[in-house]
Order: structure tokens, then C-alpha cells, then sequence
């Protein structure tokens, strides 16, 4: 062991290496404190200027109010009983009590077997097809006589009948549950028991919900379609409204995901909106009633409000993560089980607030632009502008990354195809009326209005009127140019898997041939 005394040369480097180490901790602790109060100031003047154009930032504004049972839709007890059932229990203080009645009016699905055996029955209009009843009524027949639908199955005669009567006869199982819903639909709130104030927390607890729902509107999509066929128009208008009724009931969401939903569940509305015209259903007045209907949906005025709401539930989890340094996500597969996440490092407070301040600002410049409710166009401009930023952002360095936004931008195509699907149908309404009238279709569509419609709907993409011609079947085809912003003539470019390419070609309406 060496007991020789320590040089001079030692202990002169050991103090110059102690005081350059609290020099350079003293120099992190200022830059630190620096960046926090540059943070705090940007991300404070930024709420300041937000706030005085009228935009919310605080999660306080996407907390609906309280609403009174005998008013709110998910009050009413087939629904109640719907969500209790499937597990939507976040709040169950807040569920109300169902009280007596058919506790399996929420159960309505289609299918309980092989889904391939109906599937060759459904309709759709891209491809110009109808809904053929056979395969459904040979599906409802076979699987009432499986083993588990001879416990659980659909109504059936002895005999077979016609395809629309035997389906029709299946599906009357759902009639008390239907009735029960189009009583509920009167009520003129629709609030769910959620904790709004958690933000992105509460949306796994909607999927049980969700699944519900869409069950309900596909049995109303088959329902329509046979009423049709069976002559019974009114019914199947009726039902049509119920359904848009039924989908709107989350339309106030904040929630981004709520509303992706809401426009599946659109397909299951157009589809025999479609078929109705296409086999000249309706009369004069029950179109114009549909098309007044289908004008009250706005998706773009829904898009807004999915990136307001988006925006602020970022923001929101993101400050929350700052005061706590912890975060709430769901545990594995089950919606209702959560845990608490706990940050292993301890980032400065200028890190959560300038990647605040870079989402907000994303939202502003490439989120909430990209749809005008009040001109009804999409801005393509504003989305490639936002694409670029984000790649850019990707290949620079930053310590304020922006996490999810490419998914949340890029969703805008799904709601302008979801609106001009809707301004199609009222645009065929008023076609429909017009050869009801003249005894055939029009040589353009600007003469629909007034008459047959208040004013015809323009092609989003880019403001300008929707194209049309008269077909050689004596028909028409009608569509917008697409997302390619190119005249393709109306052609339709499907997939692999047989689904439409929105990216590609043009987005038609046309009637099957006669």
C-alpha cells in the first residue's frame, strides 16, 4: 500500500475538477431554468392569442353539461340496459336504472353462425349492386335450425316464403328493441356517463358502446332494404331517420376515434338510400323529407370539431403529465382496467411546454384549416402543406417531437368522402323528384334548384360543381373528381381486396342498369 502523501499537482486538479463540476451543474441549472421560463412565456402568450379568436384550450369546454334522465337519450332504459350490459361501467353511479322490461332488447345481431353465408347478400353502390335478400334468408333459415339456434335463433314459418317476407318474419325479433329505441330517440339529449374531464383516458370505455351501436345500425341497413322491396317505403324512411338519429348521438364528441366510427357507421344509411332510389321506392314527398334529413349532416363542421376536441385532450394529457410526471393508458385488452405509468427521467418543464406549444400550433396551420364548413370544401393545399411540415419536423432534431399528428391530418379523407357521399345521396333525391315530374332525369343538375332541391351541392375537393351526365341505360352518374384532383370520367379504382381506393380515381354515384 502506498502511504506517500498526495502532490501538490493532485489535489490543484482535484479542485479545478470540483469547481468546473459545480461551474458546469450551475450552467445546466440556469440554461434549465432558462428554457422553463421561455417555455412558459411562448406557451402563455400562445393560450393568451388562442383565447382571444375564440379559441378553447382547456379541457373544461368538451365537458358536456349535465343533462336530466328523462331527456338523455342514454337514459332511456333499452340503451341503459345496452351499456350496463357491455361493460361500460367508468362511472356506474351515473348509469340510471333500467327498470322492468326485456332486458335482450339491446341484443341485435345480424349473425350468430358463419359470416360467410350472408355475406354474398350485401349490397353495394360503389359496384352498383343491391342487397339480395336469398343468401340472408337462406342464412336466417339454416341457422334457426343449428343446434344454437334452435335455442337462440330468428323467427322462421314452417315453409319457406319469399326471400323479403321470410327476412323480414327473422328480423321481426328485433321489433320491441327497435320500438323501444325510436321512443328513446325522442329525447332531445344524448350525454353519456363519461368522465369527459379525463380526456383520451375515457375513449376505450366508448368501444363496448361502439360495438353496440354499429350491431343495431347494420340490423336497420337489412331492415330497410327488405321493407323496401316489400313496398313499405314509409317504414323504411322512418327507419333510415332513426339510424342518422342513432348516429348522431355521439356527433358532439371530442374525440376524434368517435367520430371514424360514426362514418362506418354511414355506410349501413347510404347503401339503402341507394337502393330505394335506384328502384324508384320513394315518393315525391318521403324524398324530399330524406333529403332535408341527410342536409343536417355536416362532416366538415364534425371534422373541426374532432380537431378542436383532439387538440385539447393532447394538451390536456400532456399537462397532466408535467404536474405528475405519470400517465394513465389502458391495461392490455380490457377497456375498464387501467394503470398508472410512471416517467423514469425527469424532463424540464420546457419540454412539455414546447411540445404543447408545437401541437397547438400544428392543429391551427394543418388540423382545424384543412375543412370550411361555411364554403363546404376541403383544402388539399393546406394538407400537402402540412405533410411536408411533418416530414420536415421528422428529419430535423428536436426535443419536441409531435407525436400522432400524420394519422390525425391524414384522417380528413375519410370525412370528405364520407360528406360528398352524403351530398351525392341528396343530389340523387333530388334527381329522383325531377324524373318523378318530367318522366326522366335532367341535362344537368343546376336546374334541380330550387325546385328539387334549395341548392345543389358542389364537389368539396374543389368548390366546383359536382360532375354529371345522363347515361345510355338512362341512368346517370354523378362524382366528384377525388382525392387526385383529376377528371378520371367517374371511374372507380378498387383494391385488391375489392374495396374502393379513395386515393384514387374519382368518387361516383351511379345507378345499376336497367
Amino acid at each position: 500500500m502506498n502511504d506517500r502523501p498526495k502532490s501538490k499537482w493532485y489535489w490543484r486538479l482535484l479542485r479545478w475538477g470540483l469547481t468546473g463540476l459545480a461551474v458546469l451543474v450551475t450552467l445546466a441549472a440556469v440554461l434549465a431554468t432558462e428554457e422553463n421560463w421561455r417555455g412558459k412565456h411562448a406557451w402563455t402568450a400562445y393560450q393568451r392569442a388562442a383565447e382571444a379568436r375564440g379559441e378553447k384550450l382547456d379541457i373544461a369546454w368538451i365537458v358536456p353539461p349535465a343533462v336530466p334522465d328523462d331527456q338523455n337519450f342514454f337514459a332511456a332504459p333499452v340503451v341503459a340496459e345496452a351499456i350496463s350490459a357491455e361493460g361500460l361501467r367508468n362511472n356506474p353511479s351515473a348509469l340510471p336504472q333500467s327498470g322492468a322490461g326485456n332486458t335482450n332488447h339491446f341484443e341485435m345481431r345480424l349473425w350468430r353462425g358463419d359470416v360467410s353465408r350472408w355475406q354474398a347478400g350485401v349490397g353495394t353502390w360503389q359496384k352498383r349492386t343491391l342487397t339480395d335478400l336469398k343468401p340472408w334468408q337462406d342464412y336466417f333459415r339454416e341457422f334457426s335450425q343449428s343446434p344454437a339456434g334452435r335455442t337462440n335463433g330468428f323467427p322462421i314459418s314452417a315453409q319457406p316464403q319469399s326471400p323479403v317476407e321470410d327476412v323480414l318474419l327473422a328480423l321481426s325479433q328485433f321489433d320491441p328493441g327497435i320500438e323501444a329505441l325510436r321512443q328513446a330517440s325522442q329525447r332531445p339529449k344524448a350525454r353519456l356517463p363519461l368522465a369527459y374531464e379525463k380526456g383520451f383516458e375515457q375513449f376505450s370505455t366508448l368501444l363496448p358502446w361502439f360495438a353496440v351501436e354499429k350491431q343495431w345500425i347494420q340490423v336497420f341497413g337489412l331492415r330497410v332494404s327488405a321493407e323496401l322491396q316489400a313496398g313499405r317505403s314509409q317504414a323504411a324512411l322512418d327507419d333510415i331517420k332513426l339510424s342518422l338519429r342513432l348516429i348522431d348521438t355521439t356527433r358532439d364528441h371530442p374525440y376524434l376515434a368517435s367520430h371514424l366510427v360514426r362514418m362506418a357507421m354511414m355506410y349501413y344509411v347510404i347503401q339503402p338510400v341507394y337502393e330505394g332510389i335506384a328502384q324508384h321506392r320513394w315518393n315525391d314527398a318521403q324524398l324530399a323529407d330524406l333529403e332535408a334529413t341527410l342536409a343536417a349532416q355536416d362532416f366538415l363542421a364534425d371534422f373541426q370539431q374532432a380537431m378542436r376536441g383532439e387538440r385539447t385532450c393532447a394538451l390536456a394529457f400532456l399537462e397532466t403529465q408535467r404536474v405528475t410526471r405519470q400517465w394513465t393508458s389502458v391495461a392490455g385488452d380490457n377497456p375498464n382496467e387501467m394503470v398508472t405509468n410512471r416517467l423514469g427521467w425527469m424532463p424540464p418543464n420546457a419540454y412539455f411546454y414546447q411540445t404543447e406549444l408545437s401541437i397547438a400550433r400544428m392543429y391551427d396551420q394543418f388540423g382545424v384549416s384543412l375543412a370550411d364548413p361555411a364554403n363546404g370544401t376541403i383544402s388539399l393545399a393546406t394538407y400537402r402543406a402540412g405533410e411536408e411540415a411533418l416530414r420536415q419536423l421528422t428529419n430535423r432534431f428536436s426535443l419536441y417531437r409531435i407525436h400522432g399528428f400524420p394519422s390525425v391530418s391524414r384522417s380528413v379523407l375519410r370525412f370528405a368522402v364520407t360528406q360528398t357521399q352524403v351530398n351525392q345521396a341528396r343530389v340523387a333525391c333530388a334527381l329522383e323528384r325531377y324524373r318523378l315530374a318530367n318522366g326522366n332525369y335532367p341535362e344537368d343538375i343546376g336546374s334541380l334548384a330550387p325546385r328539387f332541391i334549395g341548392s345543389v351541392p358542389h364537389d368539396i375537393i374543389n368548390g366546383q360543381p359536382l360532375h354529371y351526365r345522363r347515361t345510355d341505360d338512362g341512368g346517370y352518374i354523378l362524382y366528384s373528381i377525388g382525392w387526385n384532383e383529376t377528371d378520371d370520367g367517374g371511374a372507380v379504382v378498387f383494391n385488391k381486396e375489392g374495396r374502393v381506393n379513395y386515393q384514387k380515381g374519382d368518387w361516383a354515384w351511379q345507378l345499376p342498369s336497367e
